[in-house]
């Protein structure tokens, strides 16, 4: 059979598209299994934010753990070692300086101290400011105090204040001159800011000395004082309080030779105001003094419940003012062993009640 021409051509014309066609078909499939393939790696890599865990925990399995720890032990040494540098500079805190000039005349056995100007004291009022001035004393005898005048307002004070103290040539390297800032405060007690604490045996007093130096921490230590022991008596019918004042112990060394010379000042107080004072014989050259005297006072039963009574114990001084070594109050406003023992005689009239008292610290001006 003879197929015609054109026949022929029609024939290889459909071959040809139905080539193109199946070419295309396979294209477009391979591109839209690629493209799939990779949707799938984004969807389950991190941009598309989920985490193949069991491949992390692989992950941590294969790391080595001993070459990571002396990385974290040496990073916590370090924290360890900043943080302390921390707290070493908050313990030094600033307290400021005091300038002072030191002067000895060799012809009058005395010491000149001037006290000059302190700077950059730190503030202790609301207002951002201090009321400073200083006392200046020598240790350990501590007879003879002196005080500059109150600078109001300020942390740089010019004092421009001299003291002078009687003082053997002798007896200096045992001598001790303390200069302790201190900040006024009219209501309550006044508080140390800082202090210089010059032994004076270890300067050259041939030469006048003239300086400035760093105030340092006062001691936060409490002194110990001593203790005394005393009785309370009061007979409500006859209106009569009778304090018997047996013995001390312990005391505070007061005097260059390591004693003191005590004896005891009474008050009855009312309203803040002494109403009646008696004190006691001087006991010379002990710190353990025996006393064993009676005092007796007036006080109507319906005074009782409202006054206090303040047992001193002061250091005789021949020369000087005489010192307060510590101090006992009993009574109205009271609290803890003092007003218990006051508590005590009142339940027990007519019979004396003794107790031992640890003594504190007299308050300045009282």
């Amino acid at each position: 059979m003879h197929i015609p021409a054109w026949a022929v051509v029609v024939i290889l014309i459909a071959a040809l598209l139905l080539i193109l066609t199946i070419s295309i078909c396979i294209c477009v499939k391979c591109c839209c299994k690629n493209k799939g393939g990779k949707d799938k790696k984004k969807k389950g890599g991190f941009m598309g934010g989920i985490v193949d865990m069991k491949g992390v925990g692989l992950l941590n399995k294969t790391l080595n753990k001993e070459s990571v720890q002396p990385d974290l032990e040496s990073l916590e040494g370090n924290m360890e070692e900043g943080e302390g540098e921390e707290k070493e500079e908050e313990e030094q805190v600033n307290l400021g300086r005091l300038h002072f000039k030191l002067d000895y005349d060799f012809n009058k056995s005395e010491l000149t101290v001037g006290i000059m100007e302190a700077e950059e004291i730190p503030a202790m009022d609301m207002s951002g400011t201090s009321d400073p001035y200083v006392k200046v004393f020598i240790l350990p005898d501590k007879k003879k105090k002196f005080e500059t005048k109150v600078h109001r307002k300020t942390l740089s004070p010019v004092f421009n204040e001299s003291f002078v103290f009687k003082l053997p040539f002798g007896d200096i390297p045992q001598k001790t001159l303390v200069m302790a800032v201190y900040d006024f405060d009219r209501f309550s007690k006044h508080d140390q800011i800082g202090q210089l604490v010059i032994p004076l045996g270890s300067i050259d007093l041939c030469e006048s000395l003239e300086d400035t130096r760093d105030l340092t921490s006062p001691d936060d230590e409490k002194e110990v004082l001593g203790d005394i022991c005393f009785s309370l008596r009061y007979v409500p019918t006859a209106g009569k309080l009778t304090i018997n004042i047996l013995e001390a112990k312990n005391l505070k060394k007061m005097d260059v030779g390591g004693l003191s010379d005590p004896y005891v000042k009474l008050a009855l107080v009312q309203n803040g105001k002494r109403i009646k004072k008696k004190k006691t014989t001087i006991k010379k050259c002990t710190l353990n003094p025996y006393f064993n005297e009676s005092f007796t006072f007036e006080v109507p039963f319906e005074q009782i419940q409202r006054i206090q009574a303040q047992v001193t114990v002061v250091d005789y001084d021949r020369i000087g003012t005489s010192d307060p070594i510590g101090r006992v109050t009993v009574g109205y406003g009271t609290t803890g062993s003092e007003l218990r023992h006051w508590s005590d005689m009142l339940a027990n009239p007519r019979r004396p009640i003794a107790q031992w008292h640890t003594l504190q610290e007299v308050p300045e001006g009282k």
